[in-house]
């Protein structure tokens, strides 16, 4: 495979019809998998303005910020872009935790061949 090296050097978030990338957020200090979501145009200025992470909400058509609410809010660290530049990676210091359900990480349970779930430790 002879790819040409990307020498791109300008954030140019390629966004989906409904004007959205993907984010997916981690723990910056242990890299543990916290969350999907997406964001627009505001919420990834509001983040880099505010340093707090901000979402789009496909269910509510709104803008929120994680923890508005909980108080667990998310400490950017760093965002990276992939290289589409169609999804996001927001590094992260958590205030708690980050899943709605109280646990650490929205991704507890394991999808087994069954189709059964299998509820994974949550140390948080």
């Amino acid at each position: 495979m002879d790819q040409k090296a990307d020498t791109t050097d300008r954030f140019q978030p390629r966004f989906d019809p409904a004007g959205l990338v993907t984010a997916i957020v981690t723990d910056a200090a242990t890299g543990t998998l916290l969350m999907v979501a997406h964001m627009n145009v505001e919420a990834i200025r509001l983040t880099q303005e505010t340093g707090q992470a901000h979402f789009w909400s496909r269910s509510r058509q709104a803008l929120w910020r994680k923890g508005e609410t909980s108080g667990n809010g998310l400490t950017l660290v760093e965002m990276r872009v992939d290289c589409d530049q169609d999804a996001l990676l927001l590094r992260v210091t958590p205030a708690g935790a980050a899943c709605h359900t109280g646990r650490r990480s929205c991704f507890y349970r394991r999808v087994e061949a069954d189709g059964g779930l299998t509820f994974l430790h949550d140390d948080a």
